[in-house]
């Protein structure tokens, strides 16, 4: 009861406060294209996996489309965006369909669009997209972790628990694989692709 009391704060807590943020988006023909392109990056990524031994996978680098349009373009847009990866991943990616309803809200709603977080600080100095970067990372693990501990319990192994083994399962494959995305973003030149997205260049 309590694993499932925080699970629904957590959904209704960020779904709320994303609606929020995203109020005042312009969705004219460059923000639908660049959404375009990096739903269809991000979801062909995420269906290139390396399977780990826990069972979970790290994808070939799916976080860094929404990650990078959050940075250099617009971080409402990326989240938007990440909504419409959530839904169509159900479809498209094999392992993303949800086993209840529900789901669709604590998950694929979440771990999508919360890498639109990446942006919300601002990309003007390093420090500030490090932070949002870490926040989204953040976010995404805690959207998998409670997904894990609600909807997957049932594949705990033998002593763990619901808990112990989502958290496992998916801090082995979504932490490292967050960490990496951070680090690769950060090696780009971020202030040159943001002047050329806003400008009308290809980022």
């Amino acid at each position: 009861m309590i694993s499932l009391t925080i699970t629904a704060v957590f959904a209704v807590v960020y779904l709320l406060a994303t609606l929020g943020l995203c109020r005042g988006v312009k969705l004219d023909a460059r923000a639908l294209c660049l959404g375009g392109v990096v739903c269809a990056l991000t979801l062909v990524l995420a269906s290139i996996r390396v399977p780990l031994p826990t069972g979970s996978n790290i994808t070939c680098g799916s976080w860094i489309p929404l990650m990078l349009l959050a940075l250099v373009y617009d971080y409402r847009l990326s989240i938007l965006a990440g909504w419409v990866c959530g839904l169509l991943a159900m479809i498209l990616i094999p392992g993303w369909q949800a086993v209840h309803w529900a789901q669709i809200f604590v998950q694929q709603l979440v771990c999508f669009s919360c890498l639109g977080y990446a942006g919300i600080f601002g990309s003007e100095k390093r420090q500030k997209a490090l932070c949002g970067m870490v926040l989204a990372v953040f976010l995404r693990c805690c959207g998998h972790v409670l997904s894990g501990v609600i909807f997957y319990s049932q594949n705990a192994w033998d002593g763990w628990g619901a808990w112990g083994y989502s958290l496992a399962y998916n801090l082995s494959s979504r932490l490292p694989e967050g960490i990496l995305s951070i680090v690769i973003v950060s090696l780009l030149p971020l202030k040159l692709l943001r002047r050329s997205a806003l400008k009308g260049g290809a980022v």
